[in-house]
């Protein structure tokens, strides 16, 4: 039988495949989006990823929109100056506060990590009492009660902020007292509003969720939005027709806007990520 693709055909199916071939670019204030990563390489394999941590200044939690706005644009530019065929903002304070901001001037699919966790908290929910914890500035936002309202109008929504957990993450205190202390703090009054549901409104919050749930006890069940933005990403590929089908593992690279070399190593360890060589970025200043 003879060929019948024209040579324009062919280009477009070339074009194509260098597309998908692509990596997601993947952003958050610092480690804490690591967890997205992780969920990506679990359910999405053969996907290449770029991850960039804004570590040099990190928490977002603290700052106004229109500084978060600047971070968030920055470091999305650097991700499509690596040819990332999609951004996704691994970071719940960017998610409620710059998402559309991206999606207006990004010439990508801009995906955050609030829709998915909303849907995920509305679906697991038997008595639609739902509580969310998030930093500040997600928490401000409202960003998480107005998703779940919209899903469903009965539900009531109870949050927290929750400024400290960032910080103690981020110095690895994943295991220590202060630690437990401060979530028994901040999840007490969530826990007297018989809620059943708990969004980690934070993707750093994962690696401290053996310890909440401990605490929270085993008929509230833990949202963990990094789990449900990897579902919501793997679909939006299918949809936009830039899944790379490919045998091989993708290749993961991880920057940093300043060194927290040791604890990387320890988010590899408790995410089971291989992240190898990481790269350091040019300045990055407040």
């Amino acid at each position: 039988m003879q060929n019948t693709t024209s040579p324009e055909d062919a280009q477009t199916i070339i074009q194509n495949l260098r597309l998908n071939e692509r990596p997601i670019g993947v952003f958050d204030s610092g480690i804490g989006g690591l967890t997205v990563v992780a969920a990506l390489r679990h359910l999405l394999p053969s996907e290449g990823i770029f991850y960039v941590g804004d570590t040099a200044r990190v928490p977002y939690g603290g700052k106004s929109q229109k500084t978060i706005e600047r971070y968030s644009m920055e470091i999305s530019q650097l991700l499509l100056s690596e040819n990332a065929k999609m951004v996704i903002v691994a970071c719940n304070t960017s998610s409620a506060l710059a998402l559309d901001h991206l999606r207006d001037r990004l010439a990508v699919p801009v995906l955050g990590v609030i829709q998915p966790g909303a849907s995920a908290a509305v679906s697991t929910s038997k008595n639609k009492r739902i509580g969310v914890i998030g930093t500040r500035a997600t928490i401000a936002s409202k960003a998480y009660n107005q998703a779940i309202q919209a899903i469903c109008l009965e539900a009531e929504v109870f949050d927290k902020e929750c400024p400290l957990l960032v910080p103690l993450i981020e110095e690895g205190m994943l295991k220590d007292e202060i630690t437990n202390m401060t979530l028994q703090r901040y999840l007490g009054p969530l826990l007297e509003k018989d809620i059943d549901t708990l969004v980690l409104g934070c993707t750093h919050y994962p690696l401290l969720r053996k310890a909440i749930a401990r605490l929270v006890g085993p008929n509230i069940t833990l949202v963990d939005s990094a789990h449900y933005c990897a579902l919501s990403v793997r679909e939006a590929l299918l949809k936009q027709g830039v899944s790379n089908e490919g045998l091989s593992v993708g290749k993961l690279r991880v920057a940093l806007t300043d060194a927290t070399e040791g604890f990387l190593r320890v988010a590899e360890k408790e995410l089971d990520l291989k992240i190898g060589e990481v790269e350091l970025l040019g300045s990055y200043e407040n």
